[in-house]
């Protein structure tokens, strides 16, 4: 399974979204370790958003749409499920 997420810092207020063919759990302890030099400084990272996919490819293109949007409310959206 492939995944787009997102996560939120509250230390930042930031999201990020990212995808991964990892498991999902273990790629956000992976953030949370500090291992993504993107993310390290805005440590502790939580799951707020997920989708699943059956290819790496599908996976990639809903992350970029979303990134595409350069959008807080768009992302709070999908969060609230609007």
């Amino acid at each position: 399974m492939h995944y787009t997420y997102i996560i939120y810092s509250e230390s930042r207020d930031r999201y990020y979204t990212g995808s991964t063919s990892d498991d999902l759990d273990w790629r956000i302890q992976r953030h949370n370790m500090g291992w993504t030099r993107s993310t390290k400084s805005g440590i502790p990272w939580k799951l707020m958003y997920y989708e699943s996919f059956d290819t790496k490819t599908k996976a990639l293109k809903r992350e970029n749409f979303i990134k595409r949007q350069k959008s807080r409310r768009f992302i709070e959206g999908l969060i609230n499920g609007e």
